[in-house]
């Protein structure tokens, strides 16, 4: 609005064609000077000067919005997006019916804690028929560290809906709306994420993955100050096809030792169940996620997983609409199972919020 044309508002003519004059074309160069600038530049007087600001900041400024019709707005856009269904029942539940749509989601833990198995089954249900349950699309999955497998997803598919896999051709179908990109490095990533947007559309395109993010990033584990994150083009790019898409995008994320001059502690160990119980304040932890603050506010859905002798766990970490989470978890053929659709909630000191710290 700024950039708009002082030829197009409606100024006396007068003071319009002295703006011309004198090569003030656009708002943002006569909002951009001070009255006593504008006085001497345009040779006229203050009365005039202020009229001419007044009416432009009037045509440029942004309209004023009730809390009612942003809350109509939003609830249009929630009308219009919705969710992409785990088949998890106590995380879908703990989602309000699952991954959301236009927002990121991150699966954060450890290797072999389930996080690829996992985006391998939201891919699988992504791509399947919409009378099943699915979204009937495509489905863009970059695989940065070749830990795609299509025997493990066909497995899944074939334990999961066996009347759809065993059916002749389906399995291929399915299979032929995934489009696997596998960048091995930041400028091929770079590349890759460019192109996508035009692919979206055209390809119908109904889930975005990216596994991982933080094996781009040399020296991902290290400290950077903001404004020195790496990924600042791709973490704005990948929110941005989120909005303008409205599809989940689920990216996953790998943690780091906590170092021993870091203060306050982030909630990502899940302790024994017995002691969860007995004392659910002690959710303190020796792990933190990787990619920092300015990833960590890119972010609206934060899940971990994560194994403690022997048994694994997912945590609902961060979400508008669920409080802090764990649920137990196995991987059988059809993918994750929960032990339990009742999460066991955790309550976290507040010192320990992750928006909190900066790494």
């Amino acid at each position: 609005m700024a950039n708009k044309l002082i030829s197009e508002m409606r100024l006396p003519k007068s003071i319009a064609n002295i703006f011309a004059a004198r090569n003030i074309t656009t708002a943002k160069d006569a909002l951009s000077l001070t009255e006593l600038e504008l006085m001497k530049l345009l040779d006229v007087e203050l009365s005039e000067v202020r009229s001419a600001l007044a009416l432009m900041s009037e045509i440029v400024c942004p309209p004023y919005q009730t809390a009612l019709l942003l809350m109509e707005q939003r609830a249009a856009a929630e009308h219009l997006g919705g969710h992409l269904p785990t088949r998890l029942k106590g995380l879908d539940a703990a989602l309000c019916g699952g991954v959301p749509f236009g927002v990121v989601t991150e699966l954060v833990g450890p290797p072999g804690t389930g996080k690829t198995q996992f985006c391998l089954k939201l891919s699988l249900l992504a791509a399947l028929p919409a009378h099943y349950g699915g979204l009937d699309g495509g489905v863009i999955y970059i695989d940065v560290e070749s830990t795609f497998s299509s025997r493990r997803m066909i497995e899944m598919g074939a334990s999961s809906f066996p009347e759809i896999f065993h059916s002749k051709g389906m399995a291929q179908e399915m299979a032929g709306r995934i489009l696997v990109l596998q960048p091995t490095s930041l400028s091929e990533f770079t590349e890759s994420l460019e192109k996508i947007k035009a692919s979206l559309l055209q390809n119908q395109v109904k889930l975005l993955v990216i596994d991982s993010m933080a094996a781009l990033v040399p020296g991902g584990h290290e400290q950077r100050a903001p404004g020195q994150h790496p990924l600042s083009w791709h973490i704005s790019l990948i929110t941005s096809l989120a909005e303008f898409s409205r599809i989940p995008i689920v990216v996953t994320n790998q943690v780091r030792p906590q170092s021993h001059d870091e203060s306050c502690l982030y909630s990502f160990q899940v302790q024994k169940m017995d002691r969860i119980l007995k004392d659910r304040t002690r959710y303190y932890s020796h792990i933190v996620a990787v990619l920092g603050f300015h990833w960590a506010h890119a972010v609206t859905i934060r899940l971990v997983l994560e194994a403690k002798s022997g048994q694994r766990f997912m945590k609902v970490e961060k979400s508008p609409t669920s409080p802090p989470l764990a649920f137990p978890f196995t991987i059988n053929p059809s993918g994750i199972s929960l032990l339990t659709d009742d999460g066991t909630e955790m309550v976290v000191p507040e010192t320990c919020n992750l928006s909190s710290r900066v790494q």
